[in-house]
């Protein structure tokens, strides 16, 4: 897999590549590999500021889902939520066929290697708490109130 970093308004944004398609979005502390930008990684990247500009509600990229079925499953369903909107680790759960598997639907989410991409922000707890984020609960705060405006 290649790799390519940008800077936003995040912070350092890491993009993973393989074959034409997006694998890895994430924020990264520092350059951890070579710097190979590309055609692709430009727009991954360029989509993601439209995004965060509100100019962007979806994103129109190759992306490699890879990760167990599972975990599959609920970053597919994550995908279906609409911009603005959220669910509760159990409506993904339920949406899925594992309706008490709420657990299992955040433990995925924690493991969701794109970031904002598969809007995995969007899932909060049940009493509407915004639980646990890879990029911390402020981006988390930060991208919903985005969504929200």
């Amino acid at each position: 897999m290649n790799f390519a970093f940008y800077e936003s308004q995040f912070g350092l944004i890491k993009i993973g590549y393989e074959n034409g398609e997006i694998c890895s979005i994430k924020t990264a502390e520092i350059i951890d590999c070579e710097n190979e930008p590309s055609v692709l990684t430009e727009e991954a990247f360029k989509q993601l500021e439209e995004f965060f500009k509100k100019e962007r509600k979806t994103f129109d990229l190759p992306l490699k889902i890879k990760g167990t079925p599972f975990q599959e499953k609920v970053w597919r369903a994550l995908m279906e939520i609409p911009y603005g909107e959220m669910r509760t680790y159990g409506e993904i759960a339920e949406k899925i066929g594992c309706p008490k598997g709420a657990r299992a639907v955040g433990s995925a989410n924690h493991n969701n290697p794109l970031w904002i991409v598969v809007p995995c922000h969007r899932v909060v707890g049940k009493d509407g708490k915004l639980t646990g984020y890879a990029g911390g609960t402020e981006m988390k705060k930060t991208l919903l109130r985005l969504e929200q405006e």
